[in-house]
């Protein structure tokens, strides 16, 4: 840029994606210094926290080179032009290996094919910095793998990020790129956002499409994790573009998310539901914060009733469908790629084939009760407010540390779920933190496609307390 230029206000790398466009807008910054600062970021902490499994900084220095001629002309070639942005491995991208997290997974393969959301982000401009870690196809609520080790926590790298969105929560939460793009099957985007204190949004299933789609069914779905409400909106404006390969998709959603975002919560009807009736093992200050949080809630002009949904809890619902998926997977594997999996993941496929199809077609219908009750109990409520995961970051760990039961496997994250058997919207946004400096995570679910009025809601709990950023002193360790 022209040395007369002012600087940016602030190091690049903490701007959202939003500041740095308005920077863009000013000619106060370009895409080639955010991404320059982004990757000086990430080659001072991804030796830490290991949240990249994958990077192309020579790439993502030419695409920025060529967002900053396109700004300088004044033709900006979409909303995220120049932003720094990473994908999750378990997502195509188009000359990149996609591993998975998976020593199973052979890198030397064509790779020619973008996934949707990869594609509406190039689309779009965004200038993609590589792929961020997963466990083994994404099969737990930790990101641990023999492929690519340990990630950890930019609050405190001896405890997880949580998973399998772990790579792309911890990336966006120290700032090692403000847009990342997550999965979430059982909790995977809003788990990690509530570990590492960012915002992790879950769309109504179909909103964003998916291709290839997810090998455990219709339980996953695709959303952005940042550290701004606004962020996210500006990017699910562009992921929720259609695509043919997905038919699963949603008709064309053409509203812009964020014409409502600003206006707030006041006489909304939101049911509070502290433990859904059936969570157990809940941190005591996990609850506290979000008691607190709701209170804040109330203060905004919402009328808000503790209520529980009416449901028992669908962990083997969850549990038999999951480990289904794993056996159709392991199924397809060689012995020689069976021999050096995750064994984690061996043992979900295990117990996978213990069920038997009507087994599974019973659990099937329970899930369509499920449901068809949360549907109904939505009509009387704009919103449901929960504890977004019942305890804060445990430690981080090796893979197979631990028995996977289903109990070590989601029984701490009950509130996380339910919405992906029932397919509703849902995020998590931080609401504090415990004693030890942990983030908390609060989880606003919304009815059926009503995507744009969860992230209202989030924002206008943003508006009271705002995200913060991990405190340097907690990253110390990636400046020896």
């Amino acid at each position: 840029m022209n040395q007369a230029t002012p600087l940016a206000p602030t190091d690049l790398a903490d701007c959202s994606a939003t500041e740095l466009l308005q920077l863009y807008r000013q000619r106060s910054a370009s895409p080639v210094e955010a991404t320059r600062a982004v990757l000086a970021r990430i080659e001072r902490l991804n030796p830490v926290l290991n949240a990249f499994c994958h990077l192309a900084p020579d790439e993502a220095l030419a695409a920025a080179q060529a967002s900053e001629q396109r700004w300088r002309e004044g033709r900006p070639m979409g909303p995220l032009d120049g932003v720094p942005t990473s994908i999750k491995d378990l997502i195509l991208t188009k000359g990149w290996p996609t591993r998975r997290g998976s020593r199973t997974v052979d890198p030397k393969q064509p790779w020619d094919v973008d996934a949707p959301a990869t594609a509406r982000l190039r689309e779009a401009g965004a200038v993609l910095l590589g792929k961020t870690t997963t466990p083994e196809f994404g099969c737990k609520g930790e990101t641990n793998s023999p492929l690519t080790g340990i990630t950890r926590n930019p609050w405190d790298p001896s405890k997880t990020p949580g998973g399998s969105s772990g790579g792309t929560a911890a990336a966006v939460a120290a700032g090692m790129g403000p847009l990342s793009v997550g999965t979430d099957g059982a909790g995977s985007v809003r788990i990690p956002a509530a570990f590492c204190g960012n915002f992790g949004f879950k769309p109504s299933f179909g909103r964003v499409p998916a291709y290839p789609l997810s090998p455990m069914g219709t339980v996953s779905h695709l959303g952005p994790h940042t550290m701004s409400v606004r962020d996210a909106a500006l990017m699910m404006n562009v992921l929720k573009r259609p695509d043919p390969r997905d038919w699963h998709s949603l008709p064309p959603d053409d509203s812009d998310y964020l014409t409502t975002l600003e206006l707030g919560i006041r006489g909304l009807k939101i049911a509070y539901s502290p433990a859904l009736g059936y969570a157990q093992g809940i941190d005591p200050e996990v609850a506290a914060a979000v008691q607190a949080a709701v209170r804040h809630l109330q203060d905004a002009g919402a009328i808000v009733e503790q209520v529980d949904p009416g449901i028992e809890d669908p962990l083997p619902i969850t549990i038999g469908l999951w480990f289904a998926g794993a056996a159709a997977i392991w199924s397809g594997l060689s012995a020689e790629q069976r021999a050096v999996a995750d064994p984690d993941f061996a043992s979900e496929a295990e117990q996978g084939y213990k069920y038997s199809v009507l087994e599974l077609h019973q659990l099937t219908l329970a899930r369509g009760a499920l449901g068809a009750h949360l549907r109904q109990f939505m009509q009387r409520y704009d919103l449901l407010v929960t504890p977004a995961v019942a305890v804060p970051a445990f430690d981080a760990r090796p893979a197979g540390s631990v028995p996977l039961t289903p109990q070590n496997m989601l029984g701490w994250t009950p509130f996380s779920y339910p919405f992906n058997l029932t397919q509703q919207p849902a995020c998590s946004i931080p609401c504090g933190l415990t004693q030890a400096g942990l983030p908390i995570g609060l989880q606003f679910v919304g009815p059926m496609f009503g995507d744009a009025l969860v992230l209202r809601a989030a924002r206008a709990y943003e508006m009271v307390r705002p995200i913060p950023k991990p405190p340097r002193p907690a990253l110390a360790g990636a400046d020896r």
